[in-house]
């Protein structure tokens, strides 16, 4: 199963249509996306404030950030190369 995580341009659009009311399926219809993934994201955003999609963009650019191991590269390692 393959997926593609929500743009920079996905979240404003997500954002405008919460802020207009609109429910999360029909979010969901209009950005072509499963409604499962319109609710996470609003779960994982709605905890404290409304949905800002700059605030969710770069929560998301941190969490992948640190998702990725620093492996086994060091400088010592390079010099003895």
């Amino acid at each position: 199963m393959s997926y593609s995580h929500l743009s920079i341009i996905e979240r404003s659009k997500l954002e405008i249509l919460h802020s207009q009311g609109r429910s999360s399926r029909a979010i969901a219809k209009e950005l072509g996306r499963h409604p499962s993934t319109i609710c996470r994201e609003l779960y994982r955003a709605l905890a404290s404030q409304p949905y800002q999609a700059e605030q969710a963009q770069n929560a998301y650019e941190e969490r992948r950030k640190a998702s990725v191991s620093p492996g086994n590269w060091s400088d010592a390692l390079a010099a003895s190369l």
